[in-house]
């Protein structure tokens, strides 16, 4: 079973193209235009073994918020679209990702309802070209294109950078837990018998 997806979205405000692969290595070709997003999304990668594509033509001329959103949503169909019919999986994922200072908890639900609680508190309004703000917005593109609980909390933290790498990278090894077979699974994991 090949668990890929290809998702392209193109509108006045961004050009995307993502590829995804589930279950890759952990190869990246990110760019967005955003340096540090593109390290975040390259870390997604490398720690979940997803194998990624992502290009991203936006308007960074007005700022990176389209461009942050957008990637969201198409990041978020690609991972339902890859995931497929949830027959087999675990469903459920979670991680404690420490980062020096920053302790991010990270745990999802493939369940078709999205929502997101997001707690966190940034020192910094920026990391390199990013704005802090915009972290929220894509976590909660991607629940919401992708249908999933998702949940990420800050523990502690007193650098901005590592707060939003260890949630990157708590995020990519809980997606990585909840969209693992399981031969234990018959069918989809609900007491409803779909997801």
């Amino acid at each position: 079973m090949t668990r890929t997806a290809a998702v392209d979205r193109k509108t006045k405000e961004t050009d995307i193209s993502v590829r995804l692969n589930l279950d890759g290595t952990g190869t990246a070709e990110i760019s967005t235009g955003i340096g540090f997003f593109d390290h975040m999304l390259e870390g997604f990668s490398r720690h979940g073994f997803f194998d990624l594509k992502c290009h991203v033509e936006g308007d960074l001329q007005v700022d990176g918020h389209h461009t942050v959103e957008d990637t969201g949503i198409v990041m978020g169909e690609a991972i339902k679209k890859a995931v497929g019919d949830k027959k087999g999986i675990r469903r459920y994922g979670y991680f404690i990702l420490p980062m020096d200072d920053a302790l991010v908890l990270c745990a999802v639900d493939l369940c078709g309802r999205p929502y997101l609680n997001f707690e966190a508190a940034f020192p910094a309004q920026r990391a390199g070209g990013l704005d802090t703000e915009l972290v929220r917005e894509f976590f909660y593109a991607v629940s919401y294109s992708a249908g999933m609980n998702l949940h990420l909390k800050m523990l502690s933290g007193i650098n901005t950078h590592h707060i939003i790498e260890a949630m990157f990278k708590a995020f990519a090894k809980a997606l990585d837990m909840a969209t693992g077979m399981d031969t234990r699974v018959s069918g989809v994991l609900s007491t409803k018998g779909t997801l």
